[in-house]
């Protein structure tokens, strides 16, 4: 794929070096503000929890699928949003304090072109520029935005050498991982999340690539989870998948991994197809590599194809492509691995769904 412009880069990196002046404590001794705490008990609402959560301290809309054109290409897509309430002095009462940051991230996995077309932002929120709505889901930067409207949710990016606009509409209720919708992320119960999903999103819509528009239709997974305290100090990142099954069933699982690269924390929740939900311990769950690929850009080494134990299915997950790398340390600052991949069991394919490696070329921090 074309690399971006060396004048955009070079914009997002001012922006994000702005952006974190401005996050820092203030000298003069301004407090930092007091986040809110996930705690246990607490029922989700809706449409209220489709939106924004600003008094947590991050939070994300994390949309993934498979798409496939008129002409039969195979392609996966990655859009997410990212809010971020820094530690800076709340009462700064100019227009410009970063009171709350969004970043967004978009990409296409592209078997025929041997690459992931892929692009990223970030923008204080305010000034109209960049927004994250409470009432619903209704996040924007710039002219990239995720709108749920009459229960639809609403993908429009366009970036400097792609473009999607999808119409996802739900075709299953959401998905409340954990002790309904209570995610804990290790063996403290401070170290959690809100987390839901929505399986089975039922995609329609269009893409461009280099100027070539195509139409396009699929099935997608959204992930919206929002935290104070997301990984225990202990904790250097996750491995987590988001899987459609072919016979409607649905399927979440992750690790933590700790320092060593060892399990330090799982769990996972599963839909079956006649909409039971099960949700799993640590005991359950185990993440163990096939196949390792080395980044020639980052010199990184991900597990691509994995073996995912989940209670006592096991799913084997093969990339759409190896090279899904997301070099996106000019707006979150860190490198990771997302990829479309599909699943089988036996040796005989039952699904599709998306792979997420994050911290194996440093320990992550969402502080």
């Amino acid at each position: 794929m074309r690399r971006r412009a060396h004048r955009l880069a070079l914009s997002l990196l001012l922006s994000c070096a702005a952006l974190a002046a401005r996050a820092l404590p203030d000298p003069g001794g301004a407090e930092s503000p007091a986040f809110a705490a996930v705690v246990p008990g607490y029922a989700l609402q809706f449409p209220r929890d489709y939106g924004s959560h600003p008094q947590f301290r991050i939070e994300w809309w994390y949309l993934t699928g498979w798409l496939t054109t008129a002409g039969h290409e195979r392609l996966g897509f990655q859009i997410t949003f990212f809010r971020s309430r820094p530690s800076s002095d709340e009462a700064n009462p100019s227009a410009f304090a970063a009171h709350q940051i969004l970043i967004a991230h978009c990409a296409i996995s592209d078997p025929r072109h041997h690459g992931l077309w892929h692009d990223q932002r970030v923008r204080r929120a305010g000034l109209g520029l960049a927004e994250a709505q409470q009432d619903d889901t209704r996040v924007w930067i710039d002219d990239w935005r995720l709108e749920r409207e009459d229960g639809v949710y609403r993908a429009r990016l366009r970036a400097q050498d792609f473009a999607l606009a999808l119409d996802l509409s739900p075709t299953q209720p959401p998905l409340l991982n954990g002790a309904a919708g209570f995610s804990q992320k290790g063996p403290s119960p401070q170290t959690a999340s809100y987390y839901y999903s929505q399986p089975h999103l039922r995609v329609e819509g269009s893409i461009v690539r280099a100027a070539r528009a195509d139409a396009v239709s699929g099935e997608a997974w959204l992930d919206h989870e929002w935290s104070s305290e997301y990984l225990d100090p202990l904790a250097a990142g996750w491995d987590w998948i988001g899987l459609n099954l072919d016979d409607g069933g649905a399927v979440m699982a992750f690790r933590i991994r700790d320092r060593q690269g060892q399990s330090f924390w799982s769990a996972g929740t599963v839909r079956e197809p006649q909409g039971l939900v099960r949700n799993l311990g640590p005991e359950a769950i185990a993440f163990s590599a096939r196949r390792r690929w080395r980044s020639a850009r980052s010199g990184v080494t991900y597990p691509v194809s994995t073996l995912v134990r989940v209670g006592a299915r096991q799913f084997e997950l093969e990339p759409l492509l190896d090279d899904q790398e997301n070099d996106t340390r000019l707006s979150s600052g860190t490198l990771y691995w997302e990829g479309a991949v599909s699943a089988s069991e036996n040796q005989r394919p039952v699904g599709r769904g998306y792979l997420e490696l994050t911290g194996y070329n440093e320990p992550l921090s969402l502080r």
